[in-house]
């Protein structure tokens, strides 16, 4: 596909050789933008096992689908290693929050460290006006200020990992495919007759394509915390070799002994002590939660509490709820009705309606207002701010 003669402006975009980025490419290309992609190597499989597996990491195959589609439509394509990067600011971060007892979420941070920090200085070297990814969101001026909106298709959209960008990044990125819907996409795809029109999407962490976290992590870790399993009376029900095999939630592969008819799930993880305590699906029940590393798009902090839906994972649902934010670049979020396994590690979001506000790291599930102090160990009220 030939690019139109008058030049809008350099777009670099981030390519991984899928469907998504492909297709934000050649949308900028029709635009009239001078397209620059940009393939980031991040991640060298260990072993000639993980590496056929890989196939939404920055294998072989990715790189060479990047570059035909470069190549289609009239673009410059640079392969770029960022694995340095990469294994400090995702492989360690991923690790040490297993290490912790918290369940992190590795595809937030590649996010905001690598695409957005490290790969947007790169771009500005390139002459960059503007930075591009296939990330199904999209960004809209008003008034002077830029907002982070959902991706039209929600069975699709990423906003939820994109929470920590700044008025200064939203001023320099695009998001082309924000607009459409998948199957638009694929649409689009095969109009312009790229071959990768029909490639499978990613489903699993990039870097670990066979699914299995303990295989991962267990020889990354630099120690185990072992400890006894116990149940909501404090009775000792099992005992494990590392916190690190567990998340808030998890009922299977637990090795506790169940003397009841009702399933256990994981309730709580106490780090220090090692300690995991298990009981009945209710127990998982929230309504509060407190979130550190606060980030809100428009720059400002809202003063008082405010009303806005908050999610607790990537494929969560929006629940109404209150928010305040606390000294600290903190929060204390409170939900209208329970939500499930509130998980450490894992982000909440705060939208109104399809814009979102902010968001942060969740820290830990805060007591219950009614609960008379019946809330389990792991509930703490120790933030600066933080109400009882």
């Amino acid at each position: 596909m030939a690019q139109v003669q008058k030049k809008k402006g350099r777009a670099v975009v981030a390519m991984s050789g899928g469907v998504d980025s492909s297709v934000a490419a050649a949308l900028l290309a029709r635009e009239g933008y001078e397209v620059v992609g940009v393939t980031m190597r991040l991640f060298n499989a260990p072993n000639d096992r993980v590496a056929r597996l890989n196939k939404s990491c920055c294998s072989v195959e990715d790189v060479e689908d990047a570059r035909n589609v470069c190549r289609k439509i009239g673009a410059k394509h640079y392969f770029l290693n960022f694995e340095e990067e990469f294994q400090k600011h995702v492989v360690d971060y991923f690790v040490s929050e297993y290490e912790r007892g918290r369940t992190p979420h590795p595809c937030l941070a590649c996010n905001d460290r690598l695409k957005f920090e490290f790969l947007v200085r790169r771009a500005e070297l390139m002459d960059a006006d503007v930075v591009a990814t296939g990330h199904y969101a999209r960004i809209r001026q008003v008034d002077g200020n830029y907002r982070l909106l959902a991706g039209t298709d929600r069975t699709k959209d990423q906003s939820y990992v994109l929470y920590t960008l700044s008025q200064e990044q939203l001023a320099r990125l695009a998001f082309p495919i924000g607009d459409y819907s998948k199957d638009e996409i694929r649409g689009i795809a095969r109009e312009l007759n790229l071959a990768i029109a029909d490639k499978p999407d990613s489903q699993d962490i990039c870097f670990i394509p066979d699914g299995d976290y303990n295989r991962f992590i267990e020889p990354r870790l630099k120690r185990k915390s072992p400890g006894d399993i116990v149940d909501t009376e404090g009775n000792v029900v099992g005992s494990h070799e590392g916190i690190h095999a567990f998340t808030i939630g998890q009922r299977k592969r637990l090795p506790v002994t169940n003397n009841t008819t009702r399933p256990l799930y994981v309730i709580d993880i106490d780090s220090e002590s090692g300690r995991i305590t298990v009981g009945p699906a209710e127990k998982l029940m929230k309504t509060r939660l407190y979130a550190s590393g606060v980030n809100w798009l428009s720059g400002t902090a809202p003063v008082g509490s405010i009303r806005v839906e908050a999610r607790i994972r990537y494929n969560g649902r929006n629940t109404p709820a209150h928010v305040r934010a606390l000294p600290d670049n903190g929060a204390e979020i409170e939900f209208d009705e329970p939500v499930r396994a509130i998980t450490p590690g894992q982000a909440v979001v705060f939208y109104d309606g399809e814009v979102v506000i902010g968001g942060g790291v969740i820290e830990y599930s805060l007591p219950e207002r009614s609960s008379g102090g019946d809330a389990p160990s792991g509930d703490r009220a120790t933030a600066p701010g933080v109400t009882a």
